[in-house]
């Protein structure tokens, strides 16, 4: 179904974190835009579509009055609003947020850190964008906090901090299915496994807490109102949104699972785990039961590869691409 396309080669090796790739389409330039964390630095590449032409830029973790910033970043992740795209990098010291090219930082948010030493770390994971205009960060704390982006320009307030998690989130996702019928249209995830369900507006709403099992859920997404969640124990739930029900469970991998993404337009679901699988799924509506159907479609073995990171390059699944811990590059696959 899938067959390996030439890899593109990165400035560093990937870092062991959950969802650690990023993929930008820029349709207008027939250009895509990959990045992948490397302890303190963003190893960014513009790969054009014909395979001719690869640019590269690194971006390092910043942090106010120094210099060279060795704050350890965690998660580098593209977020598209209607009006503008913008690249935003977490990090132990705060939230930077870049235009799409990475050519320019238009905001800067500082996490609070204690005065005095603890045992809790403090850093800044989870991204999305929602809505017309947010996008929303979550932090050690199990906080989520919502910036309000304007169309352009650098003025971007913090607008709201959301109280749902009581563990560190891990990952964050919008309805991206395009649907104006969802009645939540985002989704947050904790170390502890537990699933928060919001609505977005000018006050967000909590609509549904779905427990968690105390194993991690280390990726999660929303298609259709149903909540697709990867866990520590390599299984993948699927949960209709709203009401908690769980409409199947899936062995899907025989270690942790690092990384999630669904292709919107065709239903289709990639997994990525540290058992070196990547695995490609098909989820499907039923309308008669509105129950959620899962079929597995194909395989792909990066062999002796811890995998930490893998997205859909286009919205119908016609490619994919891959990272893995200490790799040098990213590797591609296309649709035979």
């Amino acid at each position: 179904m899938y067959h390996k396309e030439k890899s593109i080669q990165i400035k560093n090796s990937a870092s062991a974190l959950y969802n650690n790739l990023g993929v930008l389409r820029i349709a207008p330039r027939s250009l895509t835009y990959f990045t992948v964390v490397h302890a303190n630095v963003v190893n960014m590449v513009s790969a054009s579509w014909d395979g001719l032409n690869y640019s590269h830029r690194q971006l390092q973790s910043k942090e106010p009055n120094v210099a060279t910033s060795t704050s350890l970043i965690m998660q580098a992740a593209f977020c598209a609003l209607p009006s503008r795209d913008l690249l935003v990098v977490t990090s132990q010291k705060g939230i930077q947020m870049y235009e799409s090219d990475g050519s320019t930082m238009v905001y800067w948010h500082a996490l609070d850190t204690p005065d005095t030493p603890t045992d809790q770390a403090v850093f800044a994971r989870g991204i999305s964008a929602v809505g017309k205009s947010y996008i929303c960060v979550g932090d050690s704390s199990g906080s989520i906090l919502v910036f309000d982006v304007p169309s352009k320009g650098s003025n971007i307030t913090l607008s709201d901090v959301l109280k749902g998690h009581k563990k560190s989130i891990t990952d964050i996702a919008s309805e991206c299915s395009g649907s104006q019928d969802c009645i939540a249209d985002l989704i947050s995830a904790d170390d502890g496994g537990n699933l928060c369900v919001w609505k977005s507006g000018e006050e967000f709403q909590r609509f549904n807490n779905i427990p968690g099992f105390d194993i991690s859920c280390t990726s999660v997404k929303l298609w259709k109102g149903t909540a697709v969640a990867g866990y520590g124990t390599g299984q993948i739930r699927l949960y209709e949104a709203v009401t908690g029900i769980l409409h199947a469970e899936v062995n899907a991998h025989a270690r942790w699972i690092y990384s999630l993404d669904i292709a919107p337009f065709s239903g289709l679901l990639l997994s990525a785990a540290e058992d070196s699988l990547v695995r490609v799924w098909h989820l499907s509506i039923k309308p008669e039961s509105l129950s959620v159907e899962v079929a597995h479609l194909h395989n792909e073995c990066v062999t002796d590869t811890q995998i930490c990171g893998a997205k859909f390059c286009d919205g119908d699944g016609h490619a994919f691409a891959v990272t893995g811990y200490d790799l040098s590059e990213i590797i591609r696959y296309t649709q035979s």
